[in-house]
């Protein structure tokens, strides 16, 4: 009951202070400059064709970066309130923020990513799958999205769809750190030792 009346009013405080600064001028109309989705054009061109692991990994960082921000700064502080939760263990929480998010711009990608990965280790898979779907559905090149999906398949010995979400993650990402080792370990946990 306490636990329903602090979240009842900690949902009140934050749609107040959201509401705050929607009535803020300009700020409802904020959206990511188109610069921003240029650069990720660029920068998910450049590690689909990136020579090494080495130069994979900062293009994989700037990426992630970007799709957590690509939302108005409302919606970008709600994810890094949920990013912060999801790393403190407080799973209920960081999917409520990433809900929240979701709700404020229905087609930011990474924040059904994020909310997929709460829902994961809060114990509701379901969710998770259903939630890394709305990604990829809105951000079909989320190699990120497609690794947590093989994780999670991989959690439950689906070995099969483990399988074919890391190559979709070789796909977008070729030079992913240790993607070629772990595409072969899970093809042959899929499909047996090749002869």
């Amino acid at each position: 009951m306490l636990a329903q009346i602090a979240r009842d009013t900690r949902a009140r405080i934050l749609w107040s202070g959201l509401v705050a600064l929607l009535l803020v001028p300009g700020f409802a109309s904020a959206q990511s400059p188109p610069d921003k989705h240029v650069q990720l054009n660029k920068l998910l061109d450049a590690l689909r064709s990136a020579p090494d692991e080495q130069a994979a990994v900062p293009l994989e960082t700037q990426i992630r970066g970007l799709w957590t921000t690509l939302g108005s700064p409302a919606v970008t502080l709600l994810m890094s309130r949920g990013l912060r939760e999801l790393q403190a263990g407080a799973n209920d929480d960081a999917v409520e923020d990433f809900g929240d998010a979701i709700t404020l711009d229905p087609n930011l990608a990474e924040a059904y990513h994020e909310r997929a990965i709460a829902r994961f280790q809060a114990g509701d898979t379901r969710g998770a799958i259903a939630d890394l779907q709305a990604t990829v559905q809105h951000e079909p090149r989320d190699f990120a999205a497609f690794e947590t999906l093989s994780h999670i398949a991989e959690t439950r010995e689906d070995w099969k769809s483990a399988y074919a979400a890391w190559q979709k993650v070789m796909e977008l990402d070729p030079k992913t750190p240790g993607g070629e080792e772990r595409l072969k370990e899970l093809k042959r946990k899929a499909f047996g030792e090749e002869t």
